[in-house]
Parts: structure tokens; sequence; C-alpha cells
């Protein structure tokens, strides 16, 4: 006798609450979640590495958050609908409202490496600390971050994937869906997850034998690489997708990944140290606050 696999009906509202037409998403709240997860993570590397977390943690946090809201949602524009939003007055104002809909991770990651670029050297000078060395404590957060918006994703009922006959598909009822989909949001926020705890245990255990870069190239490669292979079992976001080879997402990763791979190439080769080190005084330049051991 042959046996229905089990599927999950899922019909949850994207909402936690509402108040007349006002109400609060769970992929909002997630979203600030991911923030507040990051938030705490790197206090502890600052607190560890003993950098003022006083002084650092507030700039940093508007940073990121700028950055992120901005980039994903100016990629989004650009990869995926940029006729739309870029080709008439009312479609461009649509741009500055991202409670429409459409966000990019890959539009995020392009904007929090410019502004990590910034940040570093506005900052960094003075704390001895660069772009490489920040981004490779960066990522950690970015996965646990990353799996909070996918969770989101699944309270939306948004970025699934194709039918599956697994037994774990998922029927997106609110959206009309009568077969099982694959829950690509639930693939996606495990895998950043796995990685994000790979690469805390890597900073907590042998920071003293990496070398700068390393972790950030291990991040390029394994989540974007996560994130292309997961794509082929997606539906497409957009209907121009859907007669390309290679849909959007994926692209859009191939670039992150050869950038890792180079990455990791030259850090294991050429990078130095991944633990923050005092910089040498010269006699142009004053000893930095780290350097003289103020902080703890």
């Amino acid at each position: 006798m042959l046996i229905a696999p089990a599927v999950v009906h899922w019909n949850a509202s994207p909402f936690i609450f509402t108040i007349g037409s006002f109400g609060i998403r769970w992929y909002s709240v997630l979203f600030v979640v991911g923030f507040i997860i990051g938030y705490y993570i790197f206090a502890h590397f600052f607190k560890r590495e003993k950098l003022p977390t006083s002084k650092l943690m507030d700039p940093l946090l508007y940073t990121l958050v700028i950055a992120t809201l901005v980039g994903a949602r100016l990629g989004h524009c650009i990869f995926y609908d940029p006729g739309y939003y870029f080709g008439s007055w009312s479609g461009f104002l649509e741009v500055f409202m991202p409670w429409k809909g459409g966000l990019a991770s890959h539009g995020g990651a392009i904007a929090l490496l410019l502004a990590m670029w910034w940040f570093s050297h506005h900052y960094g000078r003075e704390y001895g600390f660069d772009f490489l060395w920040i981004m490779d404590r960066l990522v950690i957060p970015v996965c646990f971050a990353g799996a909070c918006i996918r969770l989101g994703n699944l309270f939306n009922s948004e970025i699934y994937g194709n039918v599956t006959d697994l037994p774990w598909g998922f029927i997106y009822e609110r959206n009309g869906e009568t077969l099982p989909k694959h829950p690509t949001q639930l693939y996606e926020a495990f895998s950043y997850t796995i990685l994000g705890l790979i690469l805390i245990l890597l900073y907590e255990k042998k920071l003293d034998k990496l070398k700068r870069g390393t972790i950030f190239g291990v991040f390029l490669v394994a989540l974007f690489g996560v994130r292309f292979l997961i794509e082929f079992i997606k539906e497409p976001q957009e209907a121009f997708e859907e007669s390309m080879a290679l849909n959007m997402g994926q692209l859009l990763s191939i670039p992150f990944i050869v950038a890792g791979v180079v990455l990791l190439v030259w850090s294991i080769q050429k990078g130095k140290s991944a633990m923050l080190q005092p910089e040498k005084k010269n006699s142009k330049a004053p000893a930095t606050n780290y350097a003289k051991g103020k902080y703890n």
C-alpha cells in the first residue's frame, strides 16, 4: 500500500499582530533580531581583542544598518526590475519605499563591503585594524542575520522552491499553492547557521593560527556556494529569469565565490596574522591607544 508523503500545510500569517491597518511583520522583527545578535557577537569580539566597545559599537551598528537597507533595496531595484524602478517617475519614487517589498541580499553584500571599507579607514588607523580584519569578524554575525532573514521570508511565504515529493515539502496555502514545494528558506537558514557556528569556532579556537582574510574567504566560498546550489531548486523570482540557464541570484553569486577562492589563496600564502596586532610606532605617527594598552 502506498503511503502519501507527509507535507507541511503552511498558512502562517506574516503578521505577529495587527491593529487596524497597522501591523508588525515577523520579517521585520526577525530582521531586527539579526542585527541584535550581530551586535552582541561583535561586542564579544571587541572585548576579547581589547578594543573600546563604547566608541566603536554604535557607529559600527549605524553603518551596518544603513548599508544593509540601502544596498539591499538598490540591489533589488537595479538587478531584478530596473525597467520599472527607473523607467518612470512613479517607479523611481518606489525605490525609496522598501515596505512595498523587494530587498536583494547581493545588493546588501556589496553595500556592506563598501561600508566596511569606509569604517576600517575611518576608525582602523586609530585602533590598529584594517578591512580584512573587520570582515573576518563581520561575516560571522552576518551568517546568523541571514538565517533570521530567511525565516522572515518563510513567514511571508516567499522565495520558496519548485515542486517536491520529499516528505518535508511545504504547501504555501496563503499563495494558493496546492502542491508541496521545497522550503528553500529553511535550507538557507539552516546552512547559514551551520556556517556561522563553524566560523565562530574557527575564531575562538584557531585565531592565533589563521591568516587575515581566511575566515572571510571561507565565508564567501561557502555561503555563496550554498546560495548558488539552492537556486537550482528555487522558483524564479522574476519573469525574465524563466528563460535563463542560471538565474540572477546565481549570476550574482559567482563573483563572490571567485573572490573568496582568490582571497583564500592570497591569505594563506601572503596574509598576516588574523589576530589584532598594534602597529609599530614611527617617528611621524604617535602610538595608538590600543598599542598603549589603554582599553580592556
